[in-house]
């Protein structure tokens, strides 16, 4: 979480974690209403803003449309696999390819 909220109420301390500018300014408007001393956002920088100087703080310009994508949009970051290697395919109907081996001749079978 880049963006940092405190504030400090008579019951404690409360901090929460955003991730964005805007939603942190959301939040820090909404512990001062709801009447917390000494609210201060920081940004990812390290810059701590008072109370007093959260319009300082503007939202970002929309980057967060481009991730918010139909799943079908989305890219993965796999590597592609390898292709798999075409078989020959057998048909059972069709004649073997193999040429006949040599068979040893027993000659003509007795009756007896």
């Amino acid at each position: 979480m880049p963006y940092l909220v405190t504030g400090t109420n008579e019951y404690g301390c409360a901090n929460h974690g955003r991730g964005s500018a805007t939603l942190a300014l959301r939040l820090a408007r909404k512990l001062l209403r709801d009447g917390y001393i000494d609210v201060r956002v920081c940004t990812p920088r390290g810059r701590v803003l008072q109370s007093d100087e959260l319009d300082e703080l503007k939202p970002q310009e929309k980057p967060q449309e481009e991730t918010y994508m139909a799943k079908g949009e989305q890219r993965g970051n796999r590597e592609a696999k390898k292709p798999k290697r075409e078989k020959a395919k057998v048909i059972a109907a069709a004649p073997s390819r193999k040429e006949a081996a040599w068979q040893p001749n027993f000659g003509p079978a007795k009756k007896k």
